[in-house]
């Protein structure tokens, strides 16, 4: 098996809101689960490679959701699409946590 860090409908390119970020490679359907971008482990979080080139927006069309994963005793933070996302815009998340039961689809 191969490892793919980042999910087929992503790529890492120059973004103009900054640095490095994510853009998607394909149209990506609304409430799409993109991933997980982070574990939460006694309060300490590790990021994955998902998890480290998105960039910000006061307008996103992600957001992260944090759910508890009892296998693991831990929590993770999954990207979902809050909206269709057309191939080539860039991923966009507001900088903060939301927790189970938050999300919200954009109308």
């Amino acid at each position: 098996m191969d490892y793919h860090p980042l999910p087929k409908c992503l790529e890492i390119r120059k973004s103009p809101i900054e640095g490095m970020g994510l853009f998607a490679t394909e149209k990506i359907a609304i409430a799409t689960n993109l991933g997980i971008t982070h574990y939460e482990f006694q309060k300490e979080l590790i990021r994955t490679p998902l998890g480290g080139f998105y960039n910000h927006s006061d307008k996103p069309n992600c957001q992260k959701i944090q759910a508890s994963h009892q296998d693991l005793d831990c929590y993770v933070h999954h990207l979902f699409a809050l909206r269709d996302i057309e191939a080539g815009e860039e991923i966009t998340v507001r900088y903060t946590f939301y927790k189970i039961g938050e999300f919200d689809v954009a109308e």
